[in-house]
């Protein structure tokens, strides 16, 4: 589910492309490397990306007669892979090839189908180009999408216009969203998020025997608390964005633009809100009250919903750490991440943990009295 390391796919910069190619850090054609895709795999963790080769990605792209004229630059995203280029007819654009074996054809189209929805709301989302009537395409065992570059720079979680100007885009988007529930997309649970991803951390190995023991009592006390507090309260589910943090909103001179609903999910409100919240509990309070209201301005939000921030949060921690682990075979992540093998690291999450036990004890923010 964490893709903050994904931060905006879809940046349109001239300078980037520009100065990539000077460089010589755009990726170019290698007509030596082999262009076949690897056959499928029953178990995702053993796949890796070695055959998508830049030839491969080039006559993907070509497949659906769109021609490169820049070479790719390669986006900041290691769950898939994303390059930028531009076009002979001067357009640009983000490719976006998907990892197999993690959603299904009619996953991905209905994340599809719900951002083209949403932008026929008026709302500014990143949204798949549609090519002779699909978004969804294939090249040798390969499923890619083509988006159009979105402008803009970072959000500033800090800048209280900006915030209650994104709540706002929030609340529309959860008050259409509200209309009608996913048919395919996976449902934000405990047992997904939570006890199937902690089962496959035990399992992997991953975890330095010397904090093993620690590490996994804490986590499995966590997570206990995190599903008492979710049992004890049950919310209406609505279509939620899924990954709602800072680093997938730009801003663009119109205002907030939202990008990236790979993690698109049913689930509680809230879960759209509580990653917009930084800093101390005073912080937090003024966000939140900056947030909701802007988003009160077009969607109800039941404020007892708040008590589910920190069980969201430790399914976060939990889930975090086993997509880390199940993607540690693909070469991206050992060259990105150096530090997950580290002792260090999983001491330092040990603690996290150990904090995130008592944040579940504490009273939840609240702006009013219940």
């Amino acid at each position: 589910m964490n893709n903050d390391n994904a931060d905006n796919d879809y940046l349109d910069n001239d300078e980037d492309i520009d100065s990539q190619e000077k460089s010589g850090n755009v990726i170019e054609p290698e007509s030596h490397l082999n262009d076949i895709a690897p056959k499928a795999s029953a178990d995702e963790a053993c796949f890796h990306y070695q055959a998508l080769t830049p030839d491969l990605i080039l006559d993907a792209i070509e497949s659906v007669n769109i021609y490169p004229e820049t070479g790719l630059l390669a986006l900041n995203s290691y769950e898939n892979r994303v390059y930028q280029f531009r076009c002979d007819r001067g357009n640009r654009y983000v490719v976006k090839f998907y990892r197999p074996h993690r959603w299904s054809d009619n996953q991905i189209q209905e994340e599809h189908d719900y951002a083209l929805a949403l932008a026929a709301e008026d709302i500014p989302i990143a949204v798949p180009v549609i090519v002779e009537g699909k978004t969804l395409h294939e090249f040798k065992g390969y499923r890619f999408t083509l988006f159009p570059s979105i402008g803009g720079r970072a959000f500033e979680v800090d800048n209280l216009d900006q915030l209650e100007a994104v709540g706002r885009f929030i609340g529309r988007i959860h008050q259409y969203a509200s209309q009608e529930s996913f048919q395919y997309r996976e449902p934000l649970s405990c047992q997904i998020l939570g006890d199937d991803a902690l089962q496959y951390l035990q399992q992997s190995g991953q975890v330095p025997e010397a904090i093993s023991q620690q590490f996994f009592t804490v986590t499995q006390q966590v997570l206990a608390k995190a599903k008492s507090v979710l049992a004890q309260h049950q919310f209406p589910t609505l279509r939620l964005h899924g990954d709602l943090h800072p680093g997938n909103i730009l801003w663009t001179p119109d205002g907030p633009g939202f990008v990236d609903l790979d993690d698109a999910r049913q689930g509680p409100a809230v879960q759209d809100i509580w990653m917009m919240l930084t800093g101390d509990r005073a912080q937090r309070l003024l966000q939140l009250d900056v947030l909701l209201e802007g988003y009160e301005e077009f969607c109800d939000f039941d404020h007892k919903q708040l008590k589910l921030i920190e069980p969201l949060r430790a399914l976060r921690m939990i889930h975090y750490n086993a997509w880390l682990t199940k993607r540690w075979q693909d070469p991206a992540f050992p060259r990105n991440f150096p530090w997950f093998g580290d002792i260090k690291y999983w001491e330092q999450q040990t603690l996290a943990f150990k904090e995130q036990l008592s944040a579940l004890d504490e009273e939840p923010l609240s702006l009013m009295s219940f």
